[in-house]
């Protein structure tokens, strides 16, 4: 009975929210304030239409919805994207998150909150909905000029700061509050999470590829969904058991998937589940929130709404002037930015569940959404004007001081493009970080690793205290090849500048030893204080990790070469996985997407619906430059780019397919692309198609033609597979081939085709012209 209960709540759930998504879709909202309203509906915040009575079992649902979310959001997050937005908008982000942190604190203080209070607001105004901003950029069709792609690329990694919010605010919760005494919890909290990235991250980026390419090779699609599905929830289960929320480990593999070829293919796999799970979870959202509590907060949604619009745009165009952004590109991309939206919510919730702040920060965290989401398309279509007034507007001081900090930054990165100390170091920089993060992850997080493995294989594993012998052993060979590798870049760095801060001495042949030296001593300490700092501190461990240590530490003085030869594969492995080229029309390095206000012209993306009536046309047969006077620039299909399609290019249904003209005739282009009339056949033949064998008859007027003349595919959709002529079979025949009287065809195609085709080739021509 508690199951069909159950059943039922789900369905009343899916109903409402499609009901209300589809009315908030109709009127210009995003789905997800049609969600979260279905769930004030039907909650027992409503208590004359509280439709769902096990709440638990929906809140379940929802932390399913949550793993789906996260994993879709890493998705959108790869490391090959992220070296297209480039180190400079990096840094922007996070100068943009801390102003936004710290106004937020302000903002709290004025408003008399506590320090718990101040930080959970901050979390939660501090981080953007690239869903949502997208969403408005793809309407308003700004998601092709420079200030969207700024937007949407400062959301995109504005979620790599939720992430670390996120774990910040369980550390919080964990702690009880916000303290001084907390502070120095707070900032391990912070590096255990980054060395848990790395070290999920480089395991992942080795195994995960492999794993999905036997996958695929091995079994079929729903095994390969089951499998991925099986990973996806293990790695969140880790991530939980490392003392941090489902949400890390579900965001971390999508990250990782995003690196692999099979990514689209992943997509389309769980885009249903995603597209249920989540709306199941912004539904449970709604249903937290009490509509009284909502009314008598509204003053309260107000403000903060209103301190958001004005917050956020000033933090972000902060953060892009730092990069030497353009000030009308940075006020624009700004304003753009607006809308908070999912990880405010999971923060929210993650407060609030805690009981570490009130309750109306449910309603809070919704109506602010809600009404950011409802300002910026109003904000985003007079954004041009806004920045062109304020530019005008701005003094004249700051406008000298911001023209000379461009000049003077252009002229950084360039000096910086030229100096071979940097190009040559910043690699090996880069190397060390990681290598040391990964190091520190298996150490910092070796306890949990071991009750893993205690409980699997048991504590006397083979012999007495085997498991625990056997463990720190491994552990410590582990190790052994990423700390081969970081002395060996530090060695190098420490040759390199040596050479170069010795070159224009006079006695540089006897001062770069000796500087070198220096050098290597000074890493080695460095390297001995951060190894006691990370090796556990429980005596058996320690011992055991010391006598493995010199056990490895043997094995180094053996296995050298074969050390290093494993290390220079895994670089080279990680770095293929991370450089494989993506070439989509999303991307923002493309200069084609500049703005070009003096030409008028404007690119709007749109994707064909699978009942597309122009689906299967070419570009010549839609002919949309004579009929609504706009082109199509570029066909994105399956996660490939196709720029400048020719006019036989057939467009298929989920093509994306790109416009540009003026904004009038992009979007009566888009109407037209997207009309669907109910009128095309669905119905799949595939599984009718056949084999049969025909016979030319000698008064068939195929007789003494070619395959090529006749043309069986275009004229009769069937395709001839082989011909027999007496005790000669040609397979695969060219279209050069000549049909003779009383060859055997074998034909492929559907009954219908077949008996269409046989029929034409038994008609006899020289009949026909005596009736």
């Amino acid at each position: 009975m508690h199951g069909i209960l159950f059943i039922q709540d789900l369905a009343i759930i899916l109903v409402v929210a499609g009901a209300v998504s589809w009315l908030c879709q109709r009127i210009g909202l995003s789905t997800v304030v049609g969600f979260l309203a279905a769930g004030i509906l039907v909650g027992p915040g409503m208590p004359y239409l509280s439709l769902v009575s096990d709440i638990v079992g929906i809140e379940t649902l929802a932390q399913v919805g949550l793993v789906f979310l996260m994993f879709s959001i890493g998705l959108r997050l790869s490391l090959r994207r992220l070296r297209r937005l480039g180190l400079p908008l990096v840094a922007a982000v996070f100068l943009g998150a801390a102003t936004m942190y710290y106004l937020s604190r302000l903002f709290a203080a004025v408003l008399g909150w506590s320090s718990t209070e101040g930080l959970f607001l901050a979390g939660m105004l501090m981080i953007s909905s690239s869903s949502i901003i997208g969403k408005i950029l793809h309407e308003t069709g700004l998601n092709h000029e420079r200030a969207g792609q700024l937007a949407i690329g400062f959301s995109v990694l504005e979620d790599v700061v939720a992430v670390a919010m996120l774990a910040l605010l369980e550390s919080v919760v964990q702690l009880g509050g916000v303290g001084a005494s907390h502070a120095s919890a707070l900032g391990a909290t912070l590096l255990h999470l980054g060395a848990f990235v790395v070290m999920v991250g480089v395991a992942g980026l080795i195994f995960i590829p492999w794993l999905l390419k036997r996958m695929s090779v091995s079994m079929d699609e729903e095994l390969q969904t089951l499998g991925l599905a099986a990973l996806l929830f293990g790695l969140a289960l880790l991530a939980q058991k490392a003392g941090y929320s489902l949400a890390l480990g579900s965001f971390l593999l999508g990250i990782i998937v995003a690196e692999t070829p099979h990514r689209h293919q992943v997509e389309r796999t769980f885009e249903g589940m995603r597209d249920v799970f989540s709306a199941v979870f912004f539904v449970a959202i709604g249903m937290q929130i009490d509509v009284h509590e909502f009314v008598q907060a509204s003053g309260l949604i107000a403000a903060v709404a209103a301190f958001t619009l004005l917050a956020r745009p000033m933090a972000v165009t902060s953060g892009l002037w730092l990069i030497g952004t353009p000030s009308k590109d940075s006020i624009r991309a700004g304003l753009l930015a607006s809308p908070i939206g999912e990880f405010s919510f999971v923060i929210a919730q993650l407060g609030v569940g805690a009981a570490v702040v009130p309750t109306r920060f449910y309603p809070l965290a919704v109506g602010v959404s809600l009404l950011t989401t409802l300002v910026t398309p109003v904000v985003a279509r007079k954004s041009d004007v806004i920045a062109t007034a304020l530019v005008a507007r701005q003094p004249r001081w700051l406008a000298d001081w911001l023209r000379y900090y461009q000049d003077w930054l252009d002229r950084f990165m360039r000096q910086r493009r030229r100096s071979t100390l940097w190009q040559l170091s910043r690699t090996r920089f880069a190397q060390i970080g990681i290598e040391m993060l990964f190091v520190s992850g298996v150490l910092v997080f070796s306890r949990e690793l071991y009750t893993a493995v205690e409980e699997w294989l048991g504590h006397d594993w083979m012999f007495p205290n085997g498991a625990q012998v056997g463990f720190w052993m491994i552990l410590a060979f582990a190790v052994v090849a990423p700390l081969v590798a970081i002395w060996r870049n530090c060695s190098a760095l420490a040759l390199l500048f040596a050479q170069v801060s010795t070159s224009a001495n006079p006695r540089a042949r006897e001062l770069a030893p000796l500087v070198e030296t220096g050098l290597k001593v000074i890493a080695a300490g460095l390297l001995t204080v951060w190894l006691i700092a990370v090796v556990p501190v429980e005596d058996t461990a320690r011992w055991l990790l010391i006598a493995s240590g010199l056990g490895a530490a043997l094995a180094i003085v053996v296995l050298r070469r074969r050390l290093i030869y494993w290390h220079c594969v895994l670089e080279v492995e990680l770095k293929n996985t991370i450089e494989v080229s993506e070439t989509k029309m999303t991307s923002t390095t493309a200069p084609w997407l500049g703005r070009h206000p003096d030409w008028d012209l404007h690119m709007i993306d749109c994707t064909l619906p699978d009942l597309a009536d122009c689906q299967g046309r070419t570009i010549a047969e839609l002919d949309l430059r004579a009929r609504f006077g706009c082109s199509v620039v570029g066909i994105e299909r399956q996660g490939f780019m196709i720029p400048l399609p020719p006019p036989e290019s057939v467009v298929y249904p989920r093509d994306k397919v790109l416009l540009m003209g003026t904004m009038e005739q992009v979007n009566r282009g888009r109407a037209f692309l997207g009309g669907v009339s109910g009128t095309v056949d669905t119905e799949s033949l595939i599984e009718e198609v056949r084999m049969d064998t025909v016979s030319v008859p000698e008064w068939s007027r195929a007789s003494g033609q070619t395959l090529g003349g006749i043309s069986p595919a275009r004229n009769h959709g069937v395709q001839i597979a082989g011909i027999r002529r007496g005790e000669v079979r040609i397979l695969n025949p060219g279209a050069h081939e000549v049909l003779h009287p009383a060859d055997e065809l074998l034909v492929l195609g559907t009954p219908e085709q077949i008996r269409g085709f046989r029929g034409w080739l038994k008609e006899n021509p020289q009949s026909e012209a005596q009736a």
